[in-house]
């Protein structure tokens, strides 16, 4: 057992917990991360695609189960940074009606306990500290604000440009992605940025995406009040007799169980395994596991319906640096259609590898290279809804169970549809082909990039596991930073929403420490 205590100690080193680290460490507060995976290696093989996308060689080597009880992989990883090192760092703010009851025809989206009013200024400080590039007024459903993105929109590529063009003409209002990464492109020789085809779905060699490790934990464990620990797996977390204090951490570190203890404990390590730390943590007191008197712990879990997929351009796409364009026309609804279809944006390009990987062997290396040197790829997201019955479940020898079952079906569908209407427009095949390498087999289950909702906030402790604040209902000292706070998933990537929250709760946080940023 650690015979030092902290002030905070942080489970997670991901968007959350490592957004909410660099926030507090300047308070001079005595701060310990936990991070069960290591530092990502810098290698060669990290623009690789046959190692990263095919071979999944960054990918956690774990297996958990669906609601049939059949294994799978999922699309997680373990590092300092989590899963931020590879996302594709689209940030994107919910839409302002997003935080309200939202009806769509598979069901109702409800609303938050807070407004956008409320995170609309940390959604503001989150872009300036992830450098995000964008153009405000261009994204026709984007919620209000006064403030110019932080650096200016990530050029199109030619070809990327005339499909925006030819969208335009259309009669669509495509947009520039807001995008988070270390881009300098009037002065691209001073950037770190090199507009490399290996971005979305990648790690950074160069370290110029704006992922949690190298934007925030980086930079606070520079601050001697600091400490991060890797190899650091959390077991448990336990309470003394009366349930209502968080009174040590259990980790398993190089074999080694240990206990750190702690002031505060805040929980950071995605949706699905925040909630399973917290069924884990099962006592006396919490017989259905920690802070969940609701029974809403591991329950309502969302990951968006979406789908990848290829277009096959009539004219070259040589493009390099592709996730540049979104398309926002849909998200509320369509001419033919009252209810939220969804977001479309552009994904990283697909090389011959990827191409070659997906049809097993059965796509000869020159049919894959051609296909590739004409691909124009999309991803496409819609909301899907909270269902008690989506849930994540463990089990008494420790293994996952991920039970989820699509809903909202069909506005994906029509989603999908309007884009296939688009094809003949923008100077595509009228075919659009599947690209599931980039979450592994089957989106559905194993795309993890996208989880959120296993523990909710709200005002009623009966619905819900967190205040507003996102500490525990009936903990005193427990909070939650990650996307397993939010009670919908709206249909936009949830990273700025994490990173805003995180920096919204390290307010309250530091307050409530009776701390000041820049105390020694």
């Amino acid at each position: 057992m650690s015979t030092e205590r902290y002030d905070v100690i942080i489970v997670g080193t991901g968007a959350g917990g490592g957004t909410l680290a660099h926030h507090l460490a300047p308070t001079g507060k005595r701060i310990l991360l936990l991070e069960r995976g290591d530092y990502l290696p810098r290698e060669r093989d990290n623009w690789d695609s046959k190692a990263v996308m095919v071979d999944g060689k960054y990918k956690a080597d774990e297996t958990w189960f669906d609601k049939d009880g059949r294994p799978f992989h999922p699309g997680i990883h373990y590092c300092v940074g989590g899963n931020t090192k590879f996302y594709g760092a689209v940030l994107l703010r919910l839409r302002e009606r997003d935080f309200g009851t939202l009806h769509h025809r598979g069901g109702v989206s409800p609303p938050w306990p807070i407004s956008y009013a409320d995170l609309a200024p940390y959604y503001l400080r989150a872009e300036r500290l992830y450098s995000v590039h964008g153009q405000r007024g261009s994204d026709p459903t984007e919620p209000p604000c006064a403030d110019p993105y932080p650096y200016p929109p990530v050029s199109h590529e030619p070809r990327i440009q005339e499909l925006s063009d030819d969208l335009t003409r259309a009669g669509h209002r495509p947009f520039p992605l807001p995008v988070g990464i270390r881009l300098d492109e009037a002065q691209p020789h001073r950037s770190a940025c090199v507009r490399c085809p290996t971005c979305d779905g990648f790690p950074c060699l160069v370290q110029a995406k704006a992922d949690a490790h190298v934007t925030c934990v980086a930079p606070a464990v520079e601050h001697p009040n600091v400490t991060l620990l890797t190899g650091a797996y959390a077991e448990r977390l336990e309470t003394g007799p009366s349930g209502r204090a968080v009174t040590g951490v259990v980790v398993r570190r190089n074999g080694v169980e240990e206990t750190y203890r702690g002031d505060l404990v805040v929980v950071s390590c995605g949706a699905i395994n925040s909630a399973a730390l917290l069924l884990r943590s099962a006592s006396d007191q919490h017989p259905g596991g920690l802070a969940n008197g609701s029974g809403v712990v591991g329950r309502h879990y969302m990951c968006h319906l979406n789908s990848a997929l290829v277009a096959v351009s009539r004219r070259p796409n040589p493009t390099r640096f592709q996730k540049t364009l979104g398309i926002n026309d849909f998200y509320f609804g369509a001419d033919d259609w009252d209810y939220p279809l969804g977001h479309i944006q552009m994904l990283g390009k697909t090389d011959a590898a990827m191409f070659a990987a997906e049809s097993g062997g059965l796509l000869p290396g020159f049919a894959a290279d051609t296909l590739a040197t004409r691909a124009l790829d999309f991803w496409l997201t819609s909301e899907d809804l909270p269902d008690p019955d989506n849930r994540v479940e463990v089990g008494r020898d420790g293994r996952i169970t991920l039970r989820y079952t699509p809903n909202n079906v069909e506005a994906h569908e029509r989603l999908v549809a309007k884009l296939k209407g688009l094809l003949g427009r923008i100077g595509c095949e009228r075919t659009l082909i599947p690209r599931e390498v980039y979450f592994g087999k089957r989106i559905a289950i194993a795309g993890t990039g996208h989880q959120n909702g296993t523990i909710r906030f709200g005002h009623d402790p009966k619905s819900s596991a967190l205040d507003v604040n996102c500490k525990a209902h009936e903990v005193d000292n427990l909070y939650v930073v990650d996307a397993s706070v939010f009670p919908s998933s709206a249909a936009v990537n949830p990273t700025l929403t994490i990173l805003a929250n995180a920096l919204r709760v390290g307010d309250h946080l530091i307050e409530r420490l009776g701390a000041t940023v820049g105390a020694a």
